[in-house]
């Protein structure tokens, strides 16, 4: 992973332009939530059956929007801003059988990967990768 940060635009929301892809396609550009709150990435299932991905039940969880089935798959994921890309390959994310919540990414990996910087009066969200040894 590169050392130069991910600089996005901070307004209401911390929203992070992602794309997923599988072998077969790959979705359009997603303003993803960043989600401290979550464990994982979790994404509505209209994502996973565009992308046709094979889904394995993983159980029942309550959030904010009420009770939702999760499902977990494997896909890829890219993160861009306006100078550089990252790629995580095979990618553990789950699926929630509603399609009313947005795109969230939870503390694995990105919390686990980046120190996150909320400069709000500066309309900035920072993604300052930590170099792993």
């Amino acid at each position: 992973m590169s050392e130069t940060p991910f600089v996005f635009e901070y307004k209401n929301y911390p929203l992070i332009p992602i794309k997923f892809f599988s072998k077969e396609r790959e979705t359009p550009m997603i303003d993803a939530l960043l989600d401290s709150g979550g464990d994982f990435i979790v994404i509505p299932y209209a994502i996973a059956k565009y992308l046709g991905l094979k889904l394995k039940k993983a159980g029942c969880v309550d959030t904010a929007a009420g009770e939702t089935t999760l499902y977990k798959t494997v896909l890829n994921m890219v993160i861009f801003d306006e100078d550089q890309k990252y790629t995580y390959e095979n990618l553990e994310v789950h699926v929630s059988d509603r399609n009313d919540l947005p795109v969230l990414l939870g503390r694995n990996p990105i919390f686990e990967d980046h120190e996150i910087i909320f400069q709000k009066h500066q309309n900035k969200l920072i993604l300052q990768p930590i170099p792993h040894q």
